[in-house]
């Protein structure tokens, strides 16, 4: 992340003005059974897709299911902003994604299993209408009829 008296002037007052959500609380359900037993997925502000995919762009507010099953190298990166440095997920997936590591759970018997796919949506959103409204939702309600019983969020 860069240090707002290193940007431009411009820079600085996008990032100091920048419209975020904020609740003074959030919301909290206990597990109805032990995490050995829960189906778990991943959704990611990181902004990855499958190769073949539309890349995501500045702003856009759709989402991208990548299945369960996707290898590392068919998975790719269209995030990019001055204060994000992608060449470390560009070395290592799982620092936005971790795939590798929740199927290693997976196989380990420390989680129930994976659901068949994860989400992803762009991050360093200044609005957040159809997020809120339609794409949030529906891969909620795709979560669902996946029978995930857990999500892991990640950012990028």
């Amino acid at each position: 992340m860069p240090r707002l008296d290193r940007l431009s002037e411009l820079q600085c007052n996008r990032l100091i003005t920048h419209n975020v959500l904020v609740y003074d609380d959030a919301p909290w359900v206990w597990p109805a059974k032990p995490v050995a037993s829960m189906r778990l997925a991943l959704v990611t502000t990181a902004g990855v897709h499958l190769r073949g995919d539309t890349p995501f762009k500045g702003g856009e507010q759709t989402y991208r299911a990548i299945p369960s099953n996707a290898p590392a190298k068919d998975i790719l990166l269209s995030h990019s902003s001055i204060g994000f440095d992608r060449s470390g997920v560009i070395r290592d997936l799982n620092l936005v994604l971790p795939l590798d590591r929740l199927r290693e759970m997976a196989e380990r018997g420390e989680i129930g299993g994976l659901g068949p796919n994860h989400y992803s949506f762009m991050g360093a959103q200044t609005k957040y209408d159809r997020l809120m409204d339609e794409t949030g939702p529906e891969v909620g309600r795709r979560l669902k009829a996946e029978g995930v019983d857990a999500v892991l969020l990640t950012g990028a």
